[in-house]
């Protein structure tokens, strides 16, 4: 999907969605494909580093055989040099919504990005754009200083805020103290006039696998990867002349290979920090799943339940 949108609100009637959520390397995309194959679903990327052309390799990005046995939505987008904002997904995505609706067909959103999966069904915040410059300094302050020390800090500008939070939440520390410092009005505020959360109803799944064998799917798929091209993918992204310092280009994989193609890392050294930080990000995405409200957990490969659940949901009268 690519080109201009102008559709800024969730579609009016009540739309029946299917999030197939996971870590990566969890499986999502086979079963993806065995889903909608068998329910004529549409698929949608929710896979922040997929939004982007030349990144193919490094994201597992559909191929086009199976582009063209399965509708897919919000690949090649957008290109390294031009960020594709959570906001701006948002948008995007319930306009896809709205016209899968009027052709009477489900959309299954399929990734492992979080922020996306939640703006597609409750909207986001709604905030100005702030300077990074803000967000960096108070990480520095939380690194030097402690994350409790900045804790008592927001509890001064946005007690309501700081009550919800532990001490060591340095993420969501910063986050209200950059917004505040931003804008003058606490995050809490802003919350409060959020829009209410679109009229969709969702089926959510992941893939739970246990974890040594999750890891040692990552190390064989990042092997795979490197069979594949991923190297020269990189060096064509470097030869492109695109910043180091962009959010694409920071995905994982990619990033820990350009040093090597500058000769600042060998190449066994980058290999093994990139799988290394591919489990990193794992453990991540399973800490903000193990979050998320209703997620139907599946066995590894679970294609039969996976079946039953969406048979189930598209089934059910809303």
């Amino acid at each position: 999907m690519c080109g201009p949108f102008t559709f800024t609100t969730p579609p009016l009637l009540p739309a029946r969605l299917i999030f197939l959520m996971g870590p990566t390397a969890s499986g999502k995309s086979s079963l993806a494909m065995a889903l909608a194959k068998t329910f004529a679903l549409e698929i949608v990327n929710a896979d922040s580093v997929q939004l982007y052309r030349g990144l193919d390799v490094g994201s597992a990005k559909p191929s086009l055989e199976e582009r063209q046995q399965v509708p897919h939505h919000l690949l090649d987008v957008t290109t390294p040099d031009h960020p594709f904002s959570a906001d701006r997904y948002r948008e995007v995505a319930w306009q896809i919504i709205a016209d899968c609706q009027q052709r009477g067909c489900t959309p299954l959103f399929v990734g492992g990005s979080g922020l996306y999966f939640r703006a597609v069904a409750s909207g986001l915040v709604l905030i100005p754009a702030m300077d990074p410059a803000i967000r960096q300094q108070i990480k520095q302050q939380g690194e030097e200083w402690g994350w409790p020390v900045l804790h008592q800090r927001l509890q001064q500008v946005d007690p309501q805020l700081a009550a919800r939070l532990t001490p060591n939440d340095g993420q969501r520390i910063s986050q209200g103290l950059a917004v505040y410092t931003a804008t003058g009005r606490p995050l809490s505020q802003w919350q409060q006039e959020q829009p209410p959360p679109p009229p969709f109803t969702i089926l959510k799944m992941a893939p739970l696998w246990p974890r040594e064998q999750l890891y040692a799917r990552i190390d064989d798929r990042f092997a795979a990867m490197m069979a594949h091209g991923l190297l020269e993918e990189a060096g064509h992204l470097l030869q492109a002349g695109y910043d180091r310092h962009l959010p694409a280009m920071k995905a994982v994989g990619y990033r820990q290979l350009f040093p090597f193609l500058e000769g600042k890392h060998s190449l066994a050294e980058a290999v093994a920090m990139a799988k290394q930080e591919s489990r990193r990000y794992a453990k991540r995405q399973m800490t903000w799943l193990r979050k998320e409200p209703d997620l139907h957990w599946l066995p590894p490969e679970g294609v039969s339940e996976a079946t039953h659940l969406v048979a189930e949901f598209l089934c059910h009268k809303q």
